[in-house]
């Protein structure tokens, strides 16, 4: 079996697990939130597995590199990272309507790759780097959490929404507004970190392809769009106690930033990074 089919099962797998989260919120069904998570556990799994089998036909085909080098491998990569969060969230909170948000999210981001190119090819000098794993794995973290984060403002608005007069079928589904920000703030807070931990090695990775840790590449500034955002946020939050809506819509606008960063720079900008449009 090769990679792309496990890729393609797991496609069906996180639909399936996303329809299980929306009959869950609709019906209360315990097994079918068990079914939900257990579906979404299963293309995790299947999907690191494609992961780690196309490291090994890499190395098969004398090329040896991380499956982390072009658009279908991040995205790949980006989606796994993406279902990884969302469980760890689902095991604390025990509260499903967020994967009726999330899990298309993982959906999509595997769908798209159907559009993609999936040969492996040798990389280019500038990607020959040890520093390749540690930036892709690091920002992509940063990036899967800021997901979860933006699933989670969005939530929010619904619920307080819900709060001042609206249906009540948020209010009974949903934990409390005041959970729903913290926990956005929380993820926040550990993709925040991730991200910092991609500019700087992505920074000693430029040093040793091109012998400069910054060169204001589109990529490079749309990075440092997104970090400052984010950090606004922390600041705001943390010094300036934002709470609520205006922290929900920095949340949204950082993953908006996010999303551009790493499609939009990509496909419409020219630079350094055009080699991950591929």
């Amino acid at each position: 079996m090769t990679d792309a089919t496990l890729i393609g099962i797991c496609i069906w797998v996180y639909m399936a697990s996303w329809l299980l989260c929306l009959l869950d919120v609709a019906f209360r069904k315990k097994a079918l939130g068990l079914g939900s998570d257990a579906a979404a556990l299963a293309g995790l799994i299947l999907q690191a597995l494609a992961i780690g089998l196309r490291w090994v036909e890499s190395h098969r085909m004398g090329i040896g590199h991380a499956p982390l080098s072009n658009l279908y491998e991040s995205m790949v990569f980006f989606s796994w990272a993406i279902v990884l969060i969302y469980l760890v969230y689902v095991r604390k909170v025990r509260n499903r309507l967020l994967g009726t948000f999330v899990m298309p999210l993982a959906f999509l981001a595997l769908a798209s790759t159907a559009l993609m190119d999936k040969d492996i090819r040798p990389l280019v000098p500038a990607l020959q780097s040890n520093w390749l794993t540690a930036h892709v794995i690091t920002c992509f973290l940063g990036y899967a959490a800021f997901a979860v984060a933006f699933s989670l403002s969005l939530l929010y608005l619904l619920q307080s929404r819900s709060g001042e007069g609206g249906t009540g079928f948020l209010r009974s589904h949903l934990p409390s507004a005041e959970l729903l920000d913290d926990y956005s703030y929380r993820i926040i807070a550990v993709g925040f970190p991730m991200l910092t931990l991609g500019i700087i090695t992505g920074a000693a990775w430029a040093n040793s392809a091109w012998g400069t840790y910054w060169s204001w590449d589109p990529k490079e500034t749309w990075s440092l769009i997104v970090w400052l955002i984010y950090a606004a946020y922390l600041h705001a939050r943390i010094v300036r106690g934002w709470r609520g809506r205006r922290a929900a819509w920095l949340s949204i606008l950082g993953f908006s930033a996010t999303l551009f960063c790493y499609l939009g720079v990509n496909l419409f900008l020219a630079g350094l990074h055009s080699y991950g449009s591929g």
